[in-house]
């Protein structure tokens, strides 16, 4: 069925039992929208060309997932497109860190060119005004990636207890990679204990079905209290830095939010799938790493991060896990969080020697 004049077209994948889910095909109908759903990941790609749509709804599982199959495809194809392919995402971090050099222009100019346009036609169509990714933490390396490749990407926040929505990045608006926009029109945001984000508006649910205990846990002095843990800059843009239920509480006192050091560790391995701290209770942190990683890059990855940490943030011990977590193992959510307390339960034998080593060595 071909869109309308002016109407939106969105593509829609995640099971419909998520309130983000909901609330998007209410908008779609209120607005007229025309909507495609997927339920099989793995005729996603070429669903969504057809689908061609304007918007795309995904997690950041799922765009890790795209962004690897292009490397992929491309490293296949060798030659003079992986070449300017290369040379242009090395150009584009420089640009972004600010170290730019010469002949940087060149690559981008011939990659946006030559390059570029055939990606995005292949991975999502051609009338893509803006992924919308929201349920988890975006990396700032994959937004500013999808960035380079002419594709914006829209950061959503919130959870199903303020019915899916509580901060977007503005679409006219200035985006700031790793942070995910302002917050909604009518729903005020601020900061509680240990940097917990606490939300106030009509959105916010009234309690949960016959849990009145539960509910007082969370609703306070008429402030829905999220259990995540977030910062705010002067523009009132807000970034999530964790969840609280995740802290990682050493055995000397200190709380610690596994989430950024896991991002920093995943941005000096390229070969990696995910990064799992651990730690409770312990004298320091140790990481379970997934992917195809060599325990030497680990090292080096290591020895470039943990300078910039406290001594109590430095990871001092890893173990390489191999096989990525995924939902089929019962290692992630359905929409591609970690399940901690799994992992940690699945590999308590090789946790258990990670640390025995470090005592002996």
């Amino acid at each position: 069925m071909k869109k309308r004049p002016g109407q939106d077209s969105v593509f829609h994948y995640l099971p419909l039992c998520f309130a983000g889910s909901w609330i998007m095909l209410l908008t779609c109908l209120l607005r007229g929208s025309k909507v495609a759903l997927n339920t099989d990941l793995g005729k996603m790609a070429s669903d969504m060309r057809a689908a061609e749509p304007d918007y795309f709804l995904n997690v950041p599982a799922l765009l890790e997932r795209m962004r690897k199959a292009v490397d992929e495809q491309l490293w296949k194809t060798r030659g003079f497109p992986l070449k300017v392919y290369s040379k242009a995402k090395g150009a584009w971090t420089r640009r972004a860190e600010g170290k730019s050099r010469a002949g940087d222009g060149l690559w981008l100019g011939l990659a946006r060119k030559l390059i570029f346009p055939t990606i995005r036609k292949k991975m999502i169509g051609g009338n893509l005004r803006a992924l919308i990714c929201g349920s988890a933490p975006l990396s700032v390396e994959t937004q500013l990636y999808y960035t380079m490749l002419g594709i914006p990407v829209l950061q959503v926040y919130g959870l199903t207890e303020t019915t899916a929505i509580c901060t977007m990045d503005d679409p006219d608006g200035n985006v700031m990679p790793g942070r995910v926009g302002p917050a909604i029109t009518g729903v005020e945001m601020k900061l509680g204990e240990n940097e917990e984000i606490l939300v106030r508006g009509p959105n916010v649910f009234p309690g949960y079905w016959e849990r009145p205990q539960e509910s007082e846990k969370v609703l306070r002095d008429g402030w829905f209290h999220t259990g995540d843990q977030g910062e705010v800059d002067a523009a009132g843009n807000w970034k999530i830095i964790g969840r609280i239920k995740n802290l990682i509480i050493l055995s000397s006192g200190h709380n610690i939010s596994p989430e950024p050091i896991e991002d920093k560790l995943l941005g000096q391995l390229p070969g990696a799938s995910q990064v799992v701290l651990v730690g409770n209770a312990r004298g320091y942190l140790a990481a379970l790493i997934t992917g195809k990683v060599s325990g030497e890059k680990v090292q080096a990855a290591l020895e470039a991060v943990n300078p910039g940490l406290p001594h109590y943030k430095q990871v001092r011990a890893f173990h390489i896990v191999g096989d990525p977590f995924t939902i089929e193992s019962g290692l992630l959510t359905a929409n591609g969080k970690l399940k901690r307390d799994a992992i940690a339960e699945r590999f308590k034998g090789e946790i258990e020697a990670m640390y025995r080593a470090t005592k002996t060595a």
